[in-house]
């Protein structure tokens, strides 16, 4: 872990910094009326972001060469000494919401483990802020990184393939259990599509602002192969084993019933979240992505039927967890939501369409573990590495 005391003094509150120009790079611009990257995101406000030009270098160290992706609370930028400049939004009405991310950091760099799943987690190096015109602006310096899952699955014409995504299911795994069992902290994002990405051409909006577009990597050859995957993005983790009820942490398709239902919830969440992630990259599509309604806003009706096709439906002890079970289910856990979804005809069995035999059985017993209602239940990260299926 590149995090290391000495590094994690640095990003110690300082004086905003004020970007410094090398040189000026002239360019064909997009058409203003095109939207492009951040622009097309449902909320964008263009006050927001930091207008990142390339070319400029910050605390006289970091000269941005390319933008590498966009999200809804950052950009990710290359800096030419080779490390990932990524600069938050500003956003006026959550002031410390970016400060989460470094805090994550450091509470990680002052952990003193020998636990393998340390060297798993993307290293961090430096943050400092800049000032914007609608505020504070925290920039991490960051490991680069090749690409994500989901860029890499768009190179290839067919999902993983076994060998290759027991191999990420372990790393992950590995990773997870350094975080929950040594760290205390909940990831609570865990996802195939963090962006993170030959110059396409910009978007000139008005004199100090400018949107690039992300360069895209090319299929690696195959002498130096893709790398090994790394856990990433710390913004929505969280410290401590209990969390209280927050409907909007973890992505809609792998949202954790605890989490939908106003509940507590901890690093079982996680263990909910990656048998989603996993099917993904196996199976080559949502195992539950027909949670929306038509005008695709989350469903969580449907969400719900889906689950208890999936997995039956849930004991009385965790519907009794929470109030707002009660629109869904009785006292015993029965489904009475009839008049706003019916419960799908499917199960795992007939969704996996890839694997026969006891590779088959062992695979559904793996994510049965990881989906169970109640959160105590579910198996750890630990405890998953030893399972069957992965050996």
């Amino acid at each position: 872990m590149a995090s290391r005391p000495g590094a994690w003094r640095n990003i110690l509150r300082r004086q905003p910094s004020s970007p410094r120009k090398t040189s000026t790079i002239s360019h064909i611009s997009l058409p203003l009326e095109i939207p492009v990257e951040e622009e097309t995101l449902p909320y964008y406000e263009p006050e927001h972001y930091y207008p990142v030009h390339i070319g400029e270098v910050y605390e006289s160290r970091y000269q941005i060469t390319g933008k590498l992706g966009y999200g809804a609370y950052s950009t990710s930028w290359l800096c030419r000494d080779l490390q990932v400049l990524k600069v938050s939004t500003s956003l006026p009405k959550f002031p410390t919401a970016t400060d989460r991310e470094p805090k994550i950091y450091g509470h990680i760099a002052k952990i003193n483990s020998t636990h393998p799943g340390q060297a798993l987690i993307r290293e961090f190096y430096d943050s400092f802020d800049l000032q914007g015109t609608d505020g504070r602006h925290r920039c991490l310096v960051m490991q680069p990184m090749h690409m994500s899952l989901l860029e890499m699955m768009g190179l290839n014409p067919r999902p993983f393939d076994l060998p290759l995504l027991k191999m990420t299911v372990t790393r992950l795994l590995i990773a997870l259990d350094f975080l929950h069992a040594e760290a205390g902290v909940i990831h609570a994002d865990l996802k195939t599509d963090n962006q993170k990405s030959t110059a396409p051409p910009p978007k000139q909006i008005d004199e100090s602002r400018i949107i690039y577009k992300s360069r895209k990597f090319g299929r690696p050859d195959k002498a130096k192969g893709y790398g090994l995957p790394s856990l990433c993005d710390l913004g929505e983790s969280r410290i401590g084993a209990t969390q209280e009820s927050n409907p909007f942490v973890q992505p809609h398709i792998y949202r954790a019933p605890e989490v939908m239902l106003d509940m507590p919830w901890g690093s079982a969440a996680d263990i909910r979240n990656l048998a989603g992630l996993i099917w993904d990259l196996f199976e080559g599509e949502h195992l539950f992505g027909a949670v929306f309604d038509a005008r695709g806003g989350h469903d969580p009706f449907k969400h719900f039927a889906l689950i208890v096709a999936l997995i039956g439906e849930p004991p009385s002890e965790f519907v009794k967890r929470s109030e707002t079970t009660g629109q869904c289910f009785d006292t015993n856990g029965n489904w009475v939501a009839h008049e706003d979804e019916v419960i799908p005809t499917v199960s795992l069995d007939n969704l996996e369409k890839r694997l026969f035999g006891q590779e088959k059985q062992l695979f559904i017993q793996f994510m049965r573990s990881m989906l169970k209602w109640m959160p105590e239940e579910r198996k750890t990260a630990g405890q998953l590495l030893e399972d069957p299926w992965l050996q």
